[in-house]
């Protein structure tokens, strides 16, 4: 999950999985028959032309892979009027006679699920998994090819709006006000630069998108994979769409009951649990570059943001490291382990007044080109998306109280995690309406797998949805480090998740991997 964590409230983008983009070439774009939907009595005659819709497919991304777009209501409350146009790709099962499609959404919100499917699909799910079934990716209303397209700032000024630094001391009155223009200027720009579909881009709307996708590729119930964000999407789908479900994994849970201000505090404290284990790890080596205890560790890291909120450090290019730069590098490689040594590398330089690699890796989460571009809109469409969903309350009050939960939270990262309220408080839309509850009453068994050690969507939220939340939740623990597991190297998550889509077998107790 993304979701926000704030420089002193400005949104900056949050990552899902840092997903890598696999060069290929694009195939002549060749019309080829695939997938028809299957007309369905029960949709309501108004929805009708959108579930029966005919779909133009032609060769995209590599072999098999093949790319088109649908058309969905713009407004789902008014089928009649505005029309959007929403990317999806699939790649082919490899078996002969394939059991079906899954559907996957990789995160965000504000990831691309056509890009996965174009140019990552060996690192999606497993080798047995894409043998079996049809791989559907689809960028969400807003995102990457779809419609609307959300568009804000230029890249100069996305630059200003995630690393810039005004000089001001964190949290007085003049960096606060400093905050909201900068929120109005960004906001303003969302507005004028998309239009008036930014209204509805929307997790519950996405939900309803999804079941036209459903629809269109033949199937009366759909297989979902979602990670991360699309957790939140998979189990919106399960209770608007219960008796639709066939077989759904999420996979870096988001319990959808928790507050947003709740989630901002899960979420920290996901993240500061991350930097203990990365340390204790750290400092078994002796190229870490911290001393002491772990404890001790987090004082020198502490010590540096602070002299980082007083002087930016130089970088090998003409930018600077500003204290906002560097949290986010901070922040990104503590999604996965991998990315430990990177973080070693970093905090060395830094230590030494280079500010290089921490920029790097900010600059890789908030996908920012060596040539100063954007290679995607996921940080415009997650904040568009978020603040549609949820919004913490904004009065000094509410934002005081907030404040002081997210320092106890972590006493490292908290002070760059407050005042989150200012990222939606100007956002022009009213919060969509969504399900009271997400019990989906009824549905097949729904899998729920959770990492211990996930710094973006805690382990406590997997327990919650499979447990409480879900009436036919079924839990798969991973015993380890990283956001998701599903895929990767745990042969134990991977086999429990491909006997439940290709077996039917329901991990009716926790395989609790190791």
């Amino acid at each position: 999950m993304r979701k926000h964590y704030l420089r002193a409230a400005l949104v900056t983008a949050l990552a899902l999985l840092t997903s890598i983009s696999l060069a290929a070439c694009d195939l002549a774009a060749l019309p080829v028959a695939g997938p028809q939907p299957v007309a369905d009595a029960s949709v309501a005659a108004e929805f009708q032309p959108f579930y029966t819709q005919q779909v133009s497919w032609s060769s995209c991304g590599g072999e098999k892979t093949y790319c088109a777009t649908i058309e969905v209501p713009a407004d789902w409350s008014d089928p009649s009027g505005e029309r959007l146009k929403l990317a999806v790709a699939y790649h082919q099962a490899t078996n002969a006679k394939p059991l079906g499609s899954v559907i996957f959404n990789p995160g965000g919100p504000g990831s691309s699920g056509v890009d996965w499917i174009k140019n990552s699909i060996d690192q999606l799910a497993t080798k047995e998994l894409r043998a079996s079934y049809n791989m559907v990716g689809f960028d969400p209303r807003g995102v990457g090819e779809s419609e609307p397209l959300i568009k804000c700032l230029s890249a100069k000024d996305n630059d200003e709006f995630l690393y810039g630094d005004a000089g001001l001391v964190l949290g007085s009155a003049a960096d606060i006000a400093d905050t909201k223009r900068r929120v109005k200027k960004f906001t303003d720009a969302c507005v004028a630069n998309t239009g008036k579909n930014l209204a509805f881009v929307d997790t519950v709307s996405a939900a309803k998108d999804l079941d036209v996708i459903r629809a269109i590729f033949g199937e009366e119930k759909i297989n979902y994979l979602g990670y991360s964000y699309g957790t939140y999407l998979g189990a919106t789908y399960a209770q608007l769409f219960t008796k639709r479900v066939g077989h759904m994994v999420l996979d870096g849970a988001i319990n959808p009951l928790v507050s947003d201000a709740e989630q901002n505090v899960l979420q920290l404290k996901g993240f500061d649990q991350a930097l203990k284990n990365y340390l204790t790890s750290c400092l078994e080596n002796s190229d870490c570059p911290f001393n002491g205890s772990v404890a001790d560790a987090e004082k020198q890291i502490a010590r540096l943001l602070r002299s980082l909120e007083l002087k930016a450090l130089p970088t090998d290019s003409d930018r600077e490291l500003t204290i906002w730069g560097a949290v986010t590098g901070i922040i990104m490689p503590l999604y996965s382990a991998s990315w430990w040594p990177a973080l070693n590398q970093g905090f060395q330089e830094a230590l030494n007044g280079d500010g290089t690699t921490l920029l790097e890796l900010a600059d890789n989460y908030n996908e920012r080109n060596e040539d100063g571009t954007y290679a995607s809109n996921l940080m415009e469409a997650n904040v568009a998306i978020s603040c549609l969903d949820s919004r913490q309350p904004a009065d000094e009050a509410s934002m005081r109280k907030q404040n002081e939960l997210v320092v106890a939270a972590s006493p490292t990262l908290g002070r760059y995690w407050q005042f989150g309220a200012l990222a939606c408080a100007q956002w022009p839309y009213p919060v969509a309406d969504h399900p009271k509850t997400y019990r989906a009453a009824g549905s097949a068994p729904i899998v729920v797998v959770g990492t211990t050690g996930d710094p973006a969507t805690p382990y406590s939220q997997a327990v919650d949805l499979a447990n409480d939340v879900l009436e036919n939740g079924y839990l798969v623990t991973f015993n380890g480090e990283g956001h998701t597991a599903y895929g990767q190297d745990n042969a134990c998550v991977n086999k429990a998740v491909d006997a439940y889509f290709i077996k039917n077998v329901v991990p009716n107790e926790d395989p609790n991997c190791g």
